[in-house]
Order: structure tokens, then C-alpha cells, then sequence
């Protein structure tokens, strides 16, 4: 394969710092070849696995073939991470004996017309916290490893819809999706702000006759409509009203599959795993009761007890969560094949409900924590935790939760609650 052209995100850096994070949180599915390389690695256990402990975990779905993954140690980690955090296969082998999912981590790649679209997963705190080497001078590993993992046809695959039965061709879909990132990378705009203006922008783009303007006429489009939003959202609005009472039904319900550990050692399918989960989901559509944990950075607490809980976004978590926005949209991860196959503005839709679902769990976070405010460290920890699901999670592309983001959607909830989930804290004191 020639050498492939990459559209990176150049605002973000990125390099491992060995917290083992990765290698609790996420199930490694591997390919014959990963299985085969392992098996001729002859591990034993003098390296320091058990005999007793399986290499690999078979998983068979019906109607599919079956997948093989690594297994995980009793504590959750992968079989092959040391008491250090440092992978076992990395450090007798080398990096390229280990498998290609590994390899990939951070990073993924999306059909982007004769380009591919480079993004990064937030759920490693290095890339929340824009730490080591700047991706761009990581060109040439980052093509090694898209001529792994893409096909060689990856130019013929045609574009996603912008809504279903609204077609664009590329350079169209990559207008629009380019508007987006200048709209998120406002200046001196808080990210709150540049949400509100991007739903409303978006709201006025979808109710236009797309299949008939194109090109030139639709670029002219977008910068009328790009004008007029910020004149009709300034700022943040005092006088937003309160989500629906279903509104933040369903709201609660989603930040809840946010919440989820659904790794492969953490999830419980006895009965008693479930009717925790059905007794889980009752209190968060109810709004009252008591939160159950699930996983060891939110406690089981009280929802008011964590709806009371003030704070505002600092500068670090600003320019965190700008930057966030900015290398989904720019890395086209968040419709299409890198999100459930949706149409361009149901995954937009669902991208914007991760703020208030981020801000509600870095609430739940502080409140864990005995605090009263929350603070920049729980605003990161609720992000990795977000984006550990968002586009990932098989819960996330299921009828259910898109006719969610649809329910909010039609009844004008989701600028409702971006607005709300800022100011949250402060209208409960108030209530009370």
C-alpha cells in the first residue's frame, strides 16, 4: 500500500506515561495472528503467570462467529500487565510483538474521501491531559499502523448520510464537519456558549434543502447561518428554562450508561448483577434514592447529594474539554462508521449530550470525594470516563438510546441541558 494521506489533530499530543489504565478498562479483542504470535511466545510461569491463569478468553455471540480476547488477571487487569503497570509482551518482545489493538490505543482512524481522519480516545488520561509528543510529528508510525488496520479500498467507501435519505458527497460532509471545528474553537467563548451556538447552527443547517446546495452555494450557506448564531446566542442564557421533566428522565438514564464499567472482568449477568442494574436505572429515572456505585471512582451516594454540587469550569477544564470537541469533530468520531453508522446529525446530537453527561459525573466524582465543588480533576476523570463509552460502548448503538437522543432532540432538551448542567448546583440550592 502506498503511503496513506492523514488529516491530523494538530492542537494534541500524546504519548504513553505506563498507567496500566488502558489494561483494566477495556477487553482486548485480538486477530489470528495476535493469538498465534502470543502462543509462540511459550509463556510460563517463571514469567510470572500462573499455570493456572488462561491466556485468552473465547466469546461466542449467536448468529456471529466467535472472538477471542485477552483474559484478565482477579483484579481486573490484563494477564499480561506486571506489578508495575508495564506490559509483559512489550517488555521481552518489543512494542510490535504486542497485539495490534494494543498498538492502535489511543488512536483511530476514519474514512475521510482520499484522506483519513485522524482522532485519539480520551478515555487515556495522557491524551485528556495533552501530554507527550505532538501527534503530528507522529506521521510516520501513525501511517505503519492505518496500513494495518484500514482497507485498501478505504477511498471508495461513500459518506455517510447527513440525515437519513440526505446524501453529500465528501468535500460537502467535510464543510460542514470543518464548521463545526471553527465554531467549537471560538476564542474567548466559554464552552458552554460554543455548544449552544453549534446545536443552534446545526438546527437551522438541517431544516435546509441540502440536495439542492452544494459546493460554493453551501459553503456561502454555512457562513450566513454561522453569522446569525452568534448574534441570537451572545452568552450563556439567564433565562434558559429547565429541561422537561421527561428531559431529565432520560438524561439521568444516559449518564448512568456513561457511569457503567462494562469492562469484561467488571460486568455481573447473574440475576443479582441485574436486578442491581434494573434497581440502578428506577433511581435514576426517579431522581431520588440512592446512586448505586459502578465502578470504584463514584460511590453510592444520594442524587441530591450530588446534584447539589456546585462549581464552574476552570481554565484547564476549558481548554480540556474545547480541545476534546475539536479532535472528535476534526477526526470525524462521532458519526458514521466511527459511530454506530448514524447519520452526521444524530451523532452530532449524541456528541453534545457528553457535556452534560461529563459535568454530571464530575459532580458524582467530587461528591465521592467528600467535596462541595467540583474541580478540574474530576471534570478529567468524568471525561475518560465518558469517552471510555461514547462511540465504543454496544449499549450506545442500540434503538433504545438513539430514540433517546431523538426524544430530547424533539422535545428541545438538549440545549436545555447544556445550559442547566452548568448551572446546576445553584438552582438546587435554590429549589431547597
Amino acid at each position: 500500500m502506498s503511503k496513506i494521506s492523514l488529516d491530523l489533530p494538530t492542537i494534541q499530543n500524546w504519548n504513553c506515561h505506563n498507567c496500566g489504565q488502558c489494561c483494566h478498562q477495556h477487553g482486548i479483542f485480538i486477530s489470528e495472528n495476535d493469538h498465534q504470535r502470543i502462543v509462540d511466545q511459550n509463556w510460563r510461569g517463571p514469567d510470572g503467570i500462573p499455570d493456572e491463569q488462561p491466556l485468552f478468553v473465547e466469546e461466542k455471540t449467536p448468529f456471529s462467529k466467535s472472538w477471542r480476547r485477552l483474559a484478565h488477571q482477579p483484579n481486573g487487569a490484563c494477564v499480561f500487565l506486571d506489578e508495575k503497570g508495564l506490559c509483559k509482551i512489550h517488555a521481552r518482545f518489543g512494542e510490535e510483538a504486542k497485539p495490534l489493538a494494543c498498538r492502535i490505543y489511543p488512536y483511530a482512524f476514519h474514512p475521510a474521501g482520499n484522506k483519513l481522519a485522524v482522532s485519539l480516545r480520551f478515555s487515556c488520561p495522557s491524551v485528556a491531559g495533552n501530554l507527550g509528543k505532538p501527534v503530528v510529528r507522529q506521521r510516520q508510525e501513525l501511517q505503519s499502523l492505518a496500513g494495518q488496520v484500514v482497507p485498501k479500498n478505504f477511498q471508495d467507501i461513500p459518506p455517510p448520510d447527513f440525515r437519513p435519505g440526505v446524501p453529500l458527497n465528501w468535500t460537502d460532509l467535510l464543510q460542514i464537519c470543518r464548521k463545526l471545528e471553527e465554531g467549537v474553537t471560538t476564542p474567548n467563548t466559554s464552552v458552554a456558549v460554543k455548544l449552544l451556538r453549534l446545536m443552534f447552527w446545526m438546527d437551522l443547517v438541517g431544516k435546509a434543502k441540502l440536495d439542492k446546495i452544494q459546493g460554493e452555494r453551501l459553503r456561502e450557506l454555512l457562513d450566513l447561518l454561522s453569522s446569525a448564531t452568534v448574534t441570537e446566542i451572545p452568552q450563556l442564557p439567564d433565562d434558559s428554562p429547565p429541561p422537561t421533566r421527561i428531559g431529565r428522565t432520560q438524561f439521568r438514564l444516559l449518564a448512568g450508561m456513561y457511569a457503567r464499567k462494562d469492562t469484561p472482568s467488571n460486568i455481573d449477568i447473574t440475576f443479582r448483577g441485574r436486578m442491581r442494574q434494573l434497581k440502578s436505572a428506577l433511581q435514576l429515572a426517579s431522581g431520588w434514592g440512592t446512586l448505586t456505585s459502578p465502578q470504584p471512582e463514584l460511590s453510592a451516594l444520594p442524587i441530591e447529594q450530588v446534584e447539589c454540587i456546585g462549581g464552574r469550569l476552570d481554565e484547564a477544564s476549558e481548554e480540556m474539554l474545547t480541545r476534546y470537541y475539536q479532535v472528535k469533530i476534526h477526526g470525524l468520531h462521532f458519526f458514521g462508521r466511527a459511530f454506530y453508522d448514524v447519520p452526521l446529525l444524530e451523532g452530532f446530537q449524541s456528541l453534545m449530550l457528553t457535556f452534560p453527561s461529563i459535568l454530571w459525573i464530575a459532580r458524582w466524582h467530587a461528591a465521592s470525594r467528600g467535596r462541595t465543588t467540583f474541580e478540574h480533576a474530576d471534570v478529567l476523570t468524568a471525561l475518560t470516563i465518558v469517552d471510555h463509552q461514547h462511540g465504543y460502548s454496544p449499549a450506545f448503538g442500540q434503538w433504545s438510546f438513539r430514540a433517546r437522543v431523538r426524544t430530547l432532540n424533539q422535545m428541545e432538551d438538549l440545549p436545555r441541558l447544556v445550559t442547566w448542567s452548568v448551572q446546576l448546583g445553584n438552582q438546587r440550592e435554590q429549589e431547597h
